[in-house]
């Protein structure tokens, strides 16, 4: 399959993985979507492509206040057990 350089960026032609089906190559005109993309994103000056990376997702009840503190790392357990969602993966088990 190979690879190319983008922009000084060495970038591998490699089979694309989704879950457990797998394309063994991409469709032309995606691919050639995919280059002019990244060929954009490449051009971005550094602070842009920072600002557009991360994406801010509400975390419920953890997002309500600045900040919290504990007196105990079991204190922050057992706070974190009775208020947020298990979703979130601050929890013992999920």
């Amino acid at each position: 399959m190979g690879s190319l350089r983008i922009r000084g960026v060495r970038v591998r032609r490699n089979p694309l993985t989704l879950g457990l089906i797998q394309w063994p190559f991409m469709e032309q005109a995606v691919e050639e979507d995919w280059i002019r993309d990244f060929e954009a994103a490449a051009r971005r000056p550094l602070r842009e492509r920072l600002r557009y990376a991360f994406i801010h997702t509400y975390k419920p009840v953890l997002d309500d206040q600045p900040y919290r503190s504990f007196d105990s790392m079991e204190e922050y357990r057992r706070w974190c057990e009775e208020n947020l969602p298990s979703w979130l993966g601050y929890g013992r088990s999920v």
